[in-house]
Formats: C-alpha cells, sequence, structure tokens
C-alpha cells in the first residue's frame, strides 16, 4: 500500500499504483434542502397548468368549463384598481413581477357581465391578450369577443 506523503491535504488513501483512492468519511443520504418538498403537486399547482400539459401528463386530465381569459400588464392610469378589482371577480392569478408582471383573470360564460366591464378597461391596450380557453386564438378579439357578447342579457 503506497504511504500518502505528510502535508499534502489529502483526504483519501491510496490502495496501490493502478487503483483509485478509497475515501475516508462516507457523505450522507440526505440531499438538503431537497429532502422535504412534496412528491405530489398541490391541487392549486395542478390547476395552473397549461390545459396542454395536463393532457400530456395525466391519463384522464380534470374536465375544464368553457372559459375565456384576459391577460395584462399594469399600466398607468385611475382605472387600474378598477380593472384589478373586475379580475379579481373571476379566476385571478399574477404571473411574474417587476416589468414581467403580467394580471390573468380567467372567466366563465355566466361571468360574461364581468368580463365586458374588464375588457372596456384594458381592451385598449395592445398589450392586453384574449385566450380562449387558456390558449391564444387567431381573431380572438375580432371573432370570439363578439360571440360572447351574444351572451349579454338585454
Amino acid at each position: 500500500m503506497a504511504d500518502v506523503p505528510r502535508g499534502s491535504g489529502s483526504h483519501e488513501r491510496l490502495q496501490g499504483p493502478d487503483t483509485e483512492p478509497t475515501p475516508t468519511f462516507r457523505p450522507r443520504d440526505q440531499f438538503w434542502p431537497y429532502a422535504d418538498l412534496n412528491e405530489e403537486p398541490s391541487d392549486e399547482e395542478l390547476a395552473r397548468l397549461d390545459p396542454d400539459l395536463q393532457a400530456a401528463l395525466f391519463e384522464n386530465p380534470p374536465d375544464r368549463p368553457f372559459s375565456y381569459t384576459l391577460v395584462f400588464g399594469p399600466f398607468d392610469g385611475p382605472d387600474y384598481a378598477r380593472s384589478l378589482e373586475l379580475a379579481k371577480a373571476g379566476e385571478y392569478l399574477e404571473v411574474g413581477k417587476g416589468e414581467a408582471l403580467r394580471h390573468r383573470a380567467r372567466f366563465r360564460p355566466e361571468q360574461v357581465l364581468a368580463f365586458r366591464d374588464l375588457w372596456q378597461l384594458v381592451g385598449r391596450f395592445d398589450s392586453c391578450e384574449v385566450l380562449i380557453d387558456d390558449r391564444p386564438i387567431p381573431y380572438a378579439r375580432e371573432l370570439w369577443l363578439p360571440l360572447l357578447w351574444y351572451l349579454l342579457p338585454r
């Protein structure tokens, strides 16, 4: 067995000229900070998943009712506080921080009045997106919104 020279700072012993060094200690099996993470996602995390991702991950993804979503960023003006209030009338979610902050408000067909009120406040901005069933659809502003207005009570 080869001797380890003193002062080399090595914590390993060599076992021969062609073998690998043997460690002098055994590492613990615990890997901090990952040891206490939940292995199953919460219901809230599952609800936030993209529908296409849910379909790929789960054999029987939960059925979602038809919905339409407005996604808009912060803006200056007196209507901003009112738009957040109206957005929270639906399923509300904030995504991002700072300049990348986006507000997502999902509505069901029976909530078309609240959706229209929010659209009147934020629809004038180019950064406002309309999603149908959480997906960007071509001509959503030009085609789908007029169809939704037919659901308005008279």
